[in-house]
């Protein structure tokens, strides 16, 4: 990669409401898949750096969970921390919300935003917006919420607007040396990635209440050559749920750890075997300590 004089390096937080699309955004831009997305809100828990390098720019995107007004418990009160200190200490923030939504989620994050940093408005799922003529009337109305430096209107899912957003990023950055290698697209380790892939599976297939009880953990990560042997543990907190995560025969865990191992293999570059079991911890998700074992900050 060649750099100029100018070259351009800084980190960018992706905040926002639960389910607006953060993770979507950051894969996109990114142009992998190092966040994982499901339709239901509090899919991403950790933060979640995901890196673009361009031959004038590096973006350091720091995909955030979404902020939790409710269920206070210790899992939800590690995310809200997680988005608070992801907005100390970066160049730009990206406050992502959806094209014609604007409510008491919007304006909590709002009193959040850091007076001294830049702060891009995204308008994400323009294109879902059925009468469009309502676009710019909403842009009128939101940019009055706070002195946002650029609004920036995209579609996540479908790519629309990604390459003006990245360009209105850079102007904002220091003029500074790369912080990652030019191939890099994450700072999370590979065991990180596939907990976090297998976890995907589950929240796409598992009914709207039992994910939230849900956690894995990789208890064994080995690697042979290209061959990867990954042993992973899913845990809920009810004996009663193992049944459900399982099912009839085994074949509903089956098909998920298959789903996820594809991803797995996709994304690593070689192939994986994949082991998985169900484990039982009950009041994980309320407990500093087990958070802890599980890789939550």
């Amino acid at each position: 990669m060649s750099q100029d004089n100018n070259f351009r390096c800084g980190t960018v937080a992706v905040i926002g409401r639960p389910n607006v699309g953060k993770s979507t955004l950051t894969n996109c831009l990114v142009g992998a898949k190092v966040s994982i997305t499901s339709k239901k809100a509090q899919t991403t828990r950790h933060r979640i750096h995901g890196i673009l390098t361009t031959d004038s720019c590096q973006y350091v995107f720091v995909d955030t969970p979404g902020f939790q007004q409710a269920h206070r418990n210790a899992l939800n009160r590690l995310m809200n921390r997680s988005v608070t200190q992801a907005l100390a200490g970066v160049d730009v923030v990206l406050f992502l919300i959806e094209a014609g939504r604007w409510g008491p989620g919007e304006q909590d994050i709002v009193k959040l935003l850091p007076a001294n940093t830049p702060v891009l408005l995204i308008i994400n799922k323009v294109d879902k917006l059925t009468d469009k003529s309502r676009l710019l009337p909403f842009i009128d109305s939101v940019s009055r919420e706070f002195p946002f430096a650029e609004i920036v209107p995209v579609s996540a899912e479908k790519g629309l607007g990604t390459a003006e957003l990245l360009a209105t990023a850079a102007k904002y950055l220091p003029e500074s040396p790369p912080m990652f290698d030019a191939d890099d697209i994450t700072d999370r380790s590979e065991r990180f990635l596939a907990a976090e892939l297998l976890r995907e599976k589950l929240f796409r297939n598992l009914g709207e209440e039992l994910p939230y009880g849900i956690a894995v953990e990789i208890e064994k990560f080995e690697q042979e050559g290209d061959l990867r042997r990954i042993f992973a543990a899913v845990i809920v907190d009810r004996e009663a749920y193992k049944a459900i995560i399982i099912g009839k025969g085994g074949e509903k865990l089956k098909r998920m750890s298959s789903d996820a191992r594809s991803d797995m293999e996709k994304l690593f570059g070689g192939k994986v075997w994949l082991e998985t079991w169900v484990k039982v911890k009950g009041g994980w998700a309320d407990d500093e300590r087990a958070l802890k074992s599980l890789g939550y900050e």
